[in-house]
This record gives C-alpha cells, structure tokens and sequence, in this order.
C-alpha cells in the first residue's frame, strides 16, 4: 500500500466446513505495530458483499508505516475473527 492512498480491507467468513458464514456484530479493529489499537468501527449490512464477506475501504493515517487489521464477530455463540498485516509504503 501507498502512503496516502485507500485501501480495502477483507475478510470472508467461514464454518469449521468451510461454509460461508455471517456472524453477529461484526468489528473491524485496526491496530499499529506494537498491537495498540488505532480505531475500532461496527460493521453493517453496508459493509457486507455477499454471504459472509465483509469489507471496509481504509484511510490509515499517515504515522502508520504498518498496521494490523482484525475483522472479528461472534457466529455460535463463539467468536470467529481473521487478522492480517498491512505495510504501507512512502515512494
């Protein structure tokens, strides 16, 4: 990623099968390299693609030079949530 620039952040959702699952209140959790949490937003039916996948675009700000998003939800009255790392690059 781009210094300055958006991007979309994804998760898709699935049962221990494999089954495309939508989970109960959904978050998106953004935190910076050293797991302190940045920003924290609810996400809705807008933020939804299809069944089970779910997205978010993102401006990080522009002290973030990497950072870890975490899509998290509740499915069964557990949790389930997908986490990765983004770098982002000033060129």
């Amino acid at each position: 990623m781009i210094q300055g620039d958006t991007i979309r952040l994804q998760c898709h959702f699935k049962s221990f099968n494999g089954q495309s699952v939508d989970p109960i209140n959904v978050t998106l959790t953004i935190y910076d390299k050293d797991k302190n949490q940045v920003e924290q937003y609810d996400l809705d039916d807008t933020n939804k693609e299809n069944v089970g996948v779910y997205f978010y675009d993102y401006s990080p700000p522009l002290e973030l030079d990497e950072f870890i998003f975490e899509f998290k939800g509740v499915y069964n009255d557990k949790p389930i949530l997908a986490r990765d790392l983004v770098q982002v690059k000033f060129i």
